[in-house]
């Protein structure tokens, strides 16, 4: 069977990983013209995903990407100095396991397991998909046209695959309230090991590197009193709002600013989590952000989507590569994953950016009580706490996902 996933950056080539280990023929498009190789964001793999990197034999490679950061340095508004929470006690009450990782360094490296055992095809994109009875007829922007026995979007929150078949965003798309950017900067401050924190009413900006990077990021975390206008590609307007947004924040902020001016890597959206009664629709379904983003950055979608990914290849092998099997006990496998992130999501987007002085004193307060927790006891709370488990199993024909390991 000949199976065209759409996107390479996480669930994309973890799905190619697994459908050609089991004998499937896989081929992966994607609409930028390589790789990305600039660092992206840091993101957070938890105990399920790195259950299944660590079964695709790149665990070591992930750990030795990490991003070592070890302090989280917040500053609150009118108060002098910072207070230092360790972040290893913070996320150990998350998950029993867990790895930062720079996103495009993980995209990278989850490729390069794929690369051997699928097609990748860069610079293009699908313009029209037409399914019958026995497959679907693809168009591509430049390629030839192909047919494909399944069709799989993996592209992201702003999915062409899901706008083709599903139709537009909006129908599924739900704000919740604020907007991330990140950008490319020199790293003046010489961090390694740290991440610098201000926060105040509706804002939050912030500064980071890591071990194996040349430069830093900047980070801004926001709260609108309503939606922006924009479109998800015009950077120059982004960065636009972004400085409106931050005009008279004060702290690193101004310097922050002007080398986001200069950047020519920049990323920005809103925090939205889509919602969509099924995935699927004929021989076409979706994983990841593409069909149950939780919210970036607030509801772990970079696991989400390794942990989708593992799931859909399993089931279709499982039936053997027929869609109307495999479709729906994808989604059914998966509905309960999902919701839990998408609770954390709300849980988090609420919090992590607070609407009040007193919120603001609140999140340094809890983030230090927490950050300063004995190991032993935050890996308690995170399985006391947890709503949400899976298990992983060698033998797809004998899964059980709703066992014992949590995220």
């Amino acid at each position: 069977m000949r199976i065209l996933i759409s996107g390479a950056s996480v669930a994309g080539p973890t799905l190619a990983f697994w459908l050609a280990r089991y004998g499937f023929d896989v081929a992966v498009v994607e609409r930028a013209p390589t790789l990305r190789k600039t660092g992206g964001h840091a993101v957070d793999l938890f105990k399920p995903a790195m259950d299944i990197v660590e079964k695709m034999g790149v665990l070591e490679s992930i750990m030795a990407h990490e991003t070592g950061a070890a302090i989280i340095a917040m500053h609150r508004e009118g108060h002098p100095g910072v207070v230092e929470i360790p972040q290893g006690g913070i996320f150990a009450s998350v998950s029993q396991r867990h790895v930062e990782i720079m996103r495009d360094e993980l995209s990278e490296i989850l490729y390069n397991a794929s690369l051997s055992t699928a097609e990748y095809i860069f610079d293009d994109s699908i313009t029209s998909l037409s399914q019958d009875g026995t497959g679907v007829d693809v168009t591509f922007e430049k390629g030839s046209d192909r047919r494909f026995d399944l069709v799989i979007g993996a592209d992201g929150l702003h999915s062409n695959v899901r706008s083709l078949v599903f139709g537009p965003e909006s129908t599924y798309a739900h704000w919740l309230g604020e907007y991330l950017a990140v950008a490319s900067i020199p790293n003046y401050l010489g961090l390694r090991d740290r991440s610098l924190m201000s926060l105040q009413v509706n804002r939050i900006a912030g500064m980071y590197s890591a071990a194996q990077l040349p430069d830093a990021r900047a980070i801004f975390l926001f709260r609108p009193p309503e939606p922006l206008e924009y479109h998800h590609r015009d950077f120059d307007r982004q960065k636009t709002l972004l400085h409106a947004v931050y005009q008279n924040f004060g702290w690193e902020v101004p310097r922050l600013l002007a080398a986001v001016s200069e950047s020519e890597v920049f990323y920005m959206d809103s925090i939205t989590q889509l919602r969509m009664d099924t995935w699927s629709k004929g021989r076409v379904t979706l994983v990841g952000d593409a069909g149950y983003c939780p919210g970036p950055a607030v509801g772990g979608s970079t696991s989400l989507a390794v942990v989708g990914a593992y799931v859909l290849a399993g089931e279709i092998a499982t039936a053997a590569g027929d869609h109307t099997l495999a479709y729906p006990a994808y989604e059914s496998a998966l509905a309960e994953y999902v919701r839990g992130s998408r609770r954390m999501a709300l849980t988090a987007a609420k919090t992590i950016v607070p609407s009040s002085r007193f919120g603001v004193w609140a999140v340094i307060q809890g983030a230090r009580a927490i950050g300063h927790l004995p190991e032993s006891v935050a890996h308690m709370l995170s399985r006391a706490g947890s709503t949400t488990r899976f298990s992983i199993h060698d033998n797809v024909h004998t899964k059980d996902y709703q066992g014992m390991l949590r995220r």
